[in-house]
């Protein structure tokens, strides 16, 4: 097989991976980790439930590998957000504004916080979860601690901003299922003056 093809099989059973995950993501969000079955995630797929095996061992590394893929993108995300030339206040917009616009982002925050609160979730993976959260609050914190420098963010614990942002926002998200929406205007700018220094 030539390289390219090798190259091409590798991005076409890494697309097909990621659908299962987004699949995954939706029904496991709608019924729960221990409602759904592998038969639920094949459907909303559309592919056959050997498929999905052939991808993935088992309900519970699907489960692990949503939730692990889920935040690691989110932390490069905002490690890439906190290193750009930007002022702090319009990293803030600029973080808020596109995590409220993405529409899977109501699954996976209450995916993220079921599984934290379930008895049935093995805790390795709540472990895991919460270190990760953890981790990826370090870069708010350093946005936080460069617009408290600046005079524009209030003179408060770095770390405890970014929690309280973070947590905000994923408030907010939870909000935001399909069909249930809280029928609410989200303005951004109202959510950032919580943060900023009074004129």
């Amino acid at each position: 097989m030539s390289p390219r093809n090798v190259e091409k099989d590798k991005m076409m059973r890494e697309k097909k991976m990621q659908h299962i995950l987004d699949c995954a993501l939706k029904v496991m969000a709608i019924n729960g980790f221990q409602l759904t079955s592998i038969q639920d995630i094949a459907k909303e797929a559309k592919v056959s439930v050997g498929n999905v095996y052939h991808y993935y061992a088992s309900k519970e590394e699907i489960f692990s590998e949503v939730l692990r893929s889920g935040q690691t993108n989110y932390g490069k995300y905002v490690t890439d957000l906190a290193a750009m030339d930007m002022e702090p206040i319009a990293k803030l917009r600029v973080m808020l504004t596109s995590w409220l616009s993405l529409e899977t982002n109501w699954a996976f925050t209450i995916l993220m916080h079921t599984a934290r609160l379930s008895g049935s979730t093995p805790p390795d993976i709540k472990k895991a979860i919460t270190d990760r959260f953890t981790v990826n609050l370090g870069p708010v914190a350093d946005i936080m601690s460069d617009g408290i420098r600046r005079g524009i963010i209030i003179d408060e614990d770095p770390l405890q901003l970014a929690f309280y942002f973070v947590s905000l926002i994923q408030g907010l998200t939870l909000q935001r299922p399909p069909d249930y929406e809280v029928k609410v205007e989200m303005n951004v700018e109202a959510i950032i003056r919580l943060f900023e220094i009074k004129k």
